[in-house]
């Protein structure tokens, strides 16, 4: 697989739909839900081909240097074929184009690629299509940003649920009934669709269920037992995601709670100290794993189940819930511009989950912190 860097002086080619495909909407920021062909020439000239469904709208809203038609390239495929596959069509445009050789990314169509080579084109993959994509401009920081006031209105909307309820008989009681992680993922999804953003899988895990990082949550919630909330809505206009989680619980906690949440507080604390851009992300992780082991939290298998910090402390956030780069045991070096979420956790059974996520902006000096949603353990 060739060098991501060498794409900038290749013709890249995509063949996606930009509503599903990250790297088509970085690249044409132009909502489709049908996949089209998208060319990069090696002078740098975008090259968009539409049906006459999107010709117009391409035309008039996208940032292509040539918007060509796809009937004219679909009437020559047919010439030749009955039934054009997609690579035939797709040739015919990089013929008018005078491309032999493009670059694609990792998840190119394998069956597109194949065909292209019989068609005497050459297909190379790369890992990164767009390295840039990891560094963040001023534009893009200000989408997430956008998308993370968002997820935080979703937030104070369950806290607020939270903050109504009483506990009754060692449950939570919202008016007569008890009050669900159900209610709850709602009630945050709704706020958050009719702010401009889409939620997906929403995290509400009260207790043990929380035991497992990414389990959404069900059922009734136990007073006193944590409940991790973790909103990771996408932007219906820009497609960038916010990313934010906190734990909290209605009732008193147990002192062993009391000592994850403040463990897993001064784990965090700790990995804003130290990420600026140059850092060795894989030091700031074992830093919290070190913290968590002076604190008596141990990571490993117990009971059969893993338990302790097994997940990363963060990882990129953009146009994709989960980018690079990563913070953990296999992670990279920090880079300025970059955008990454901080969320260590703890994780025992029976106890359950303590996770605090915060999005920030690396920079030269430190970070920028694009969360705003304050920290705290007990709802009154």
């Amino acid at each position: 697989m060739e060098r991501a860097s060498a794409t900038r002086r290749r013709n890249i080619l995509l063949y996606a739909a930009s509503t599903v495909d990250p790297n088509a909407l970085y690249a044409t920021r132009f909502w489709a839900p049908d996949p089209f062909i998208f060319v990069r020439t090696a002078s740098g000239k975008r090259v968009y081909v539409m049906s006459d469904l999107e010709i117009d709208r391409a035309r008039r809203t996208s940032n292509a240097h040539r918007v060509l038609p796809l009937k004219r390239y679909t009437e020559r495929a047919s010439a030749r074929s009955r039934r054009p596959h997609p690579a035939d069509v797709i040739a015919e445009v990089l013929r008018d184009l005078r491309i032999t050789s493009v670059t694609v990314p990792a998840n190119f169509p394998v069956g597109v690629a194949d065909r292209l080579r019989k068609r005497r084109v050459r297909v190379t993959p790369v890992a990164a299509i767009f390295p840039e994509r990891v560094r963040k401009s001023a534009e893009e920081v200000r989408h997430v940003r956008e998308a993370m006031r968002i997820t935080e209105k979703g937030l104070a909307a369950a806290i607020d649920v939270l903050r109504r309820s009483k506990v009754r008989g060692g449950w939570v009681v919202h008016g007569s009934r008890r009050l669900t992680a159900d209610h709850l993922r709602q009630v945050a999804n709704e706020v958050i669709f009719a702010s401009g953003c889409v939620p997906a899988q929403t995290i509400v895990a009260p207790g043990q269920q929380g035991c497992d990082p990414h389990e959404t949550g069900s059922g009734p919630i136990r007073a006193g037992a944590p409940v991790i909330i973790d909103i990771f809505p996408r932007s219906e206009k820009t497609g960038y995601f916010g990313d934010m989680t906190r734990t909290v619980v209605k009732g008193r906690p147990s002192e062993t709670v009391r000592r994850m949440y403040d463990a897993v507080l001064a784990g965090q604390r700790l990995a804003l100290r130290r990420i600026r851009a140059g850092v060795d992300a894989r030091e700031v992780h074992r830093a919290i794993l070190d913290l968590f082991e002076s604190r008596g939290f141990s990571t490993g298998m117990s009971g059969g189940r893993m338990q302790g910090f097994f997940h990363g402390t963060g990882h990129g956030l953009g146009l994709e819930i989960h980018e690079p780069p990563r913070i953990a045991l296999d992670g990279d070096v920090l880079e300025a511009g970059m955008v990454v979420t901080v969320e260590p956790g703890l994780y025992y059974y029976p106890h359950g989950g303590v996770r605090i996520e915060d999005t920030v902006l690396v920079t030269s000096r430190g970070i920028r912190n694009l969360t705003r949603f304050p920290k705290f353990l007990e709802v009154d």
